[in-house]
């Protein structure tokens, strides 16, 4: 594989492909690339290189040597490089050049980040890009290269990097490194000795610094060599300097930082998975517009909604250098005090006061709000910030229907590939690498929920005695990671609660709206609406068709919580009625689908084709596998029922 194709002109002018250097030629050669890399990528006509390379000396023949300049050139960047790398355009030529492969190109987006953290007031971020930006020079810009327009464009760059070295220096003095500032000053005076910004600021650096007689004795060198080569006195910036530092004006002194808020909790660092989503909410949240964005991550509790949350807050928190902030809406009694404590002394007492004090204090500020377990519209809407800078993540367990102007996503469960790559990177990759099998099982068991992964590897890790295939024996989901699942739970409305429970005691895959009916002994109505809300909360998944799904591990602890809570002898009912109803209509497809005695049997689905019956039969069996599996265990189990249910396995009879 070719490598990229770079270039430098921030010095004397040189090229690479990969790691090997390319030989450009004779000064003319290399004046025609330095010309096309300065138009950055626009159109150079044959009279433009003409023109910038002889000027009015040029020779006979002078367009066919500039045609051999561009074949040389093309020749020396490789000729398996796209045609598109060095193009002819009409009567001229064009360089296309990816702007992180010029050094120049690199230089100027940095000054304008620079530029825009200056603009938000961050002076740290102004000055990491600044020192970037001026790392990337090397010298002269295309040393050695004559001609008018290089010239020109020589001046150009020299006073860009003399702004940005400037910028550098006040934007150390707004953090407080005098010593830096007058460090880099001090040879910016000797270069430029006429240039009046500099010593002005080399006049505040010495005075922070504690060398007012210094300050002062440069102020009185700048007025001697003005009169002497200019015949002017020192500007009026210069001299309000002056004034300044004469009266010991306090305005001067450098001011404390200001302590932003950065309260997002730790990221992790083995988070795994979602990348496309992460990707896809980062440039959301970082969208420059006039509209606040505000996402929303829901779904089931320990799918990992919070952990995600903070990772994409951490990805673009340096977007936000007025801020961030966060805040645990299910442990925090008054939020908005809790926010206004971050920003302000003062807190108003009225709860509108609040509001509209935490508004105008982020209205215009790029600040990252994290409202984390949000139940209700309600405990949102007065935390949301002002308008034009802010975003907001929220996490809940579901929609909150009335925030509109929110992009809702449901977080699912990892991939199995994430799963086992999280769990080996807890529990080690030699464990892992050795039980690969088990490995792909206990990741399976958690249904890719993150906080079950965790626990599990967790307990794993701190027994290195155990293999995993002892794990896989020893461990149960049901009494893992019960904190979070009983919280969840507990905060179901009764009906909700009392449904989810009997519904993880079946074994099948899934169940459909009638079946669950039976389960539940409730009409068909009436169970639709509980089941959709659990769908709502993200404890069952919608499938296809009137079918719903209950993960694994939510099956598990929601049945462990069903025998302790309602009994034994109400979840043995569940298993009997679903056993009654899988029979009846079993016998009832069986029927359709041959050439039988057309009979039904109460109690049962009935079917107006053979085509439904049989779909039905093929569709439902590992259901009626399970349900038969499970209630052959119950001591009172139907016995009628139960026989009739196993003859009705698709394979047996039909």
């Amino acid at each position: 594989m070719r490598g990229e194709l770079r270039f430098e002109v921030l010095g004397p002018l040189r090229a690479w492909i990969g790691k090997t250097e390319v030989d450009l030629g004779t000064p003319r050669q290399r004046a025609v690339l330095g010309l096309l890399l300065l138009r950055d990528g626009a159109v150079a006509t044959q009279a433009d290189l003409v023109s910038a390379i002889w000027g009015n000396s040029a020779p006979p023949g002078v367009s066919g040597m500039v045609r051999s300049y561009i074949s040389r050139l093309r020749r020396a960047f490789g000729d398996g490089r796209p045609a598109t790398t060095l193009r002819t355009v009409g009567g001229g030529y064009a360089l296309s050049s990816d702007p992180g492969n010029l050094d120049l190109a690199a230089f100027l987006r940095r000054i304008n980040v620079a530029r825009e953290a200056r603009r938000v007031g961050d002076f740290e971020a102004q000055s990491l890009e600044l020192r970037a930006a001026l790392s990337l020079w090397q010298g002269t810009p295309l040393a050695g290269i004559h001609g008018e327009y290089v010239e020109a464009e020589r001046v150009r760059l020299a006073q860009l990097r003399l702004a940005a070295t400037e910028d550098l220096a006040e934007a150390d003095l707004e953090l407080g490194r005098h010593a830096e500032a007058v460090a880099g000053l001090m040879p910016l005076i000797k270069e430029h000795p006429l240039r009046e910004r500099p010593r002005e600021l080399l006049m505040l650096a010495l005075y922070r610094s504690g060398r007012q007689a210094e300050a002062l004795t440069l102020y009185q060198e700048s007025q001697r060599l003005f009169a002497e080569e200019l015949g002017i006195d020192p500007g009026p910036e210069l001299q309000r300097m002056q004034h300044r530092i004469l009266r010991s004006d306090p305005g001067l002194t450098v001011s404390e930082p200001v302590r932003r808020p950065a309260q997002l909790p730790p990221d992790l660092a083995a988070f795994t998975g979602h990348d496309a989503l992460v990707g896809q909410l980062a440039t959301t949240l970082t969208n420059t517009g006039t509209t606040m964005p505000i996402i929303g991550l829901t779904g089931l509790a320990g799918v990992g909604k919070t952990t995600a949350a903070i990772h994409i807050g951490h990805k673009v928190a340096k977007a936000f250098p007025d801020g961030q902030y966060f805040v645990n809406l299910e442990s925090t009694a008054d939020p908005l005090a809790v926010l206004l404590r971050s920003s302000t002394a003062t807190i108003p007492d009225s709860r509108a006061e609040r509001v509209a004090l935490w508004r105008s204090l982020t209205t215009g500020r790029r600040i990252l709000l994290l409202l984390d377990n949000a139940s209700d519209i309600e405990q949102v809407h007065s935390l949301l910030p002002g308008s034009n800078g802010p975003a907001v993540i929220i996490t809940s367990r579901h929609r909150l229907p009335g925030l509109t102007c929110a992009a809702w996503h449901k977080l699912t469960g990892l991939s199995e590939e994430d799963s086992v790559n999280l769990f080996s990177h807890i529990v080690g990759v030699e464990r892992t690498q050795t039980e690969p099998e088990e490995a792909r099982l206990l990741a399976r068991r958690t249904a890719g929920l993150p906080h079950l992964l965790h626990t599990i590897a967790a307990r794993v890790a701190a027994r290195p005695g155990w293999s995993l295939r002892t794990a896989l024996n020893r461990l149960r989901t049901a009494e893992i990671g019960m904190a979070a699942y009983e919280a969840a739970l507990h905060n179901l409305p009764t009906k909700q609660a009392r449904a989810l429970r009997l519904l993880a005691i079946p074994d099948g895959p899934d169940i459909s709206l009638t079946a669950a009916a039976v389960a539940l002994d409730l009409p068909v109505d009436e169970t639709e609406d509980l089941l959709e809300a659990l769908a709502d909360s993200h404890f069952l998944e919608s499938g296809p068709g009137d079918h719903y799904r209950l993960l694994t591990p939510i099956r598990d602890f929601a049945r462990s919580r069903a025998y302790a809570i309602d009994g034994e002898r109400a979840c043995h009912d569940v298993l009997t009625r679903l056993v009654r109803f899988y029979a009846a209509t079993a016998h009832n497809a069986l029927q359709r689908a041959t050439t039988r005695e057309n009979t039904t049997e109460a109690g049962g689905l009935t079917f107006a084709s053979a085509a439904a019956a049989r779909t039905w039969l093929l569709a439902e069996r590992s259901k009626l596998r399970a349900t038969a599996t499970q209630a052959a265990a119950i001591p009172d189990a139907p016995a009628e029922a139960l026989g009739a249910l196993i003859r009705g396995w698709p394979g047996n009879n039909a």
